[in-house]
């Protein structure tokens, strides 16, 4: 197989967040303010990754603008020519410091939402006044004039507030929405008898979702990720193993996906000791799961393969116990009957306790 350089980066510039989503994509043990990397070495990581082909640079964390040197690493990313997206909940961002990312150069801003009103919000966040906060900081996105995507995570809990989510992106002015049903790693999965949907609820979204395209079209793009437990195929995770971007965690550490580390065996390498063109076309992790020649049947022989590469690898991990198994959201998966069997079993659940995610 040719390994093609990679189109996107994501820099999770810090574990450090006001909020405490219990679904979180952030890992159980969480990289603390001191092991971060300094700003130089992004800098320098920044400069290899535009070097290396990767036209895309998504800022994230935890909460990027928990970093005071956010505007300094914009606009040093928009010297190496990326083009940058910053991901945020909008806690610490100012309507100064919003201007000093657009001198800076930033490109685009994806605001998460976590309910269409402060009660939602501010309980599935974890952070009262954060709803408040959101909406006063997406008034300034609008007037500075950053172009804008809406990331709208589902669970069991807001589903029924995806109409207003739509709703809410139009008269932000967002160009995208994106309509994520909760993907169950990181703390999610210490939370899926309070979050997991029920199958008639991913249905309707995917219905909701689909009306909605077809009315909007020309107004508002609309990304949906569905619910994988209630699915018979698998995502096409990442666009493949190692095929079309990188994740640099707060620490250095470079990973093929936000979830790889819960992949046990496998060695990663830090930015810190190794230069990023060596990691993506060399190393070890990178190259575990390129290609085909890892895959069991039934994905080997399957006509799929090109397409979704097998599913998640991660998931395949966490459901089956073998990074290298058919993701069991697969129909054809030995273990596809048991995962939706689970999955109704944690959506009939009547516990909305959850467990928030705590700060690093």
């Amino acid at each position: 197989m040719t390994t093609s350089p990679p189109y996107a980066m994501l820099a999770e510039l810090t574990h450090r967040c006001p909020l405490s989503c219990p679904y979180c994509s952030n890992p159980l043990e969480l990289a603390r303010k001191e092991a971060e990397l300094p700003t130089e070495t992004w800098v320098d990581v920044f400069a290899q990754a535009a070097d290396l082909g990767v036209l895309q640079l998504h800022l994230s964390g935890g909460e990027p603008a928990s970093r005071r040197d956010l505007v300094e690493l914009v606009a040093a990313a928009r010297a190496s020519g990326l083009y940058t997206n910053l991901i945020t909940s909008g806690i610490g961002l100012s309507e100064r410091r919003l201007g000093e990312l657009d001198e800076a150069g930033l490109d685009h801003v994806q605001l998460s939402l976590q309910g269409t009103d402060a009660a939602m919000a501010d309980r599935i966040g974890g952070y009262r006044g954060g709803f408040d906060r959101k909406m006063q900081v997406a008034e300034w996105i609008g007037k500075i004039g950053f172009p804008l995507t809406l990331n709208a995570v589902l669970h069991r809990q807001n589903m029924h507030q995806l109409p207003g989510a739509i709703d809410m992106a139009l008269k932000m002015g967002a160009r995208r929405i994106e309509v994520a049903i909760v993907q169950f790693h990181g703390w999610a999965m210490q939370n899926r008898d309070a979050l997991m949907p029920t199958a008639e609820q991913a249905q309707e979204a995917q219905q909701i979702v689909k009306d909605a395209r077809t009315r909007l079209k020309g107004q508002l793009v609309i990304d949906f990720v569905p619910a994988d437990y209630h699915s018979d195929f698998p995502k096409r995770c990442m666009g493949g193993w190692g095929r079309m971007g990188l994740n640099v965690a707060p620490d250095g550490v470079v990973l093929p996906c936000h979830a790889a580390q819960t992949i046990t065996g496998l060695r990663f390498d830090n930015v810190r000791d190794t230069p990023l063109g060596d990691i993506w076309y060399k190393g070890d992790a990178f190259n575990a799961y390129r290609g085909d020649d890892w895959m069991q049947e039934p994905c080997r022989s399957c006509d799929m393969k090109t397409q979704d590469f097998g599913g998640c690898r991660c998931q395949a991990m966490a459901l089956a116990g073998d990074p290298a198994a058919t993701d069991p959201v697969c129909i054809k998966s030995p273990h596809h009957a048991k995962l939706q069997e689970r999955a109704a079993e944690f959506a009939a659940g009547t516990d909305d306790n959850l467990t928030f995610r705590v700060s690093a």
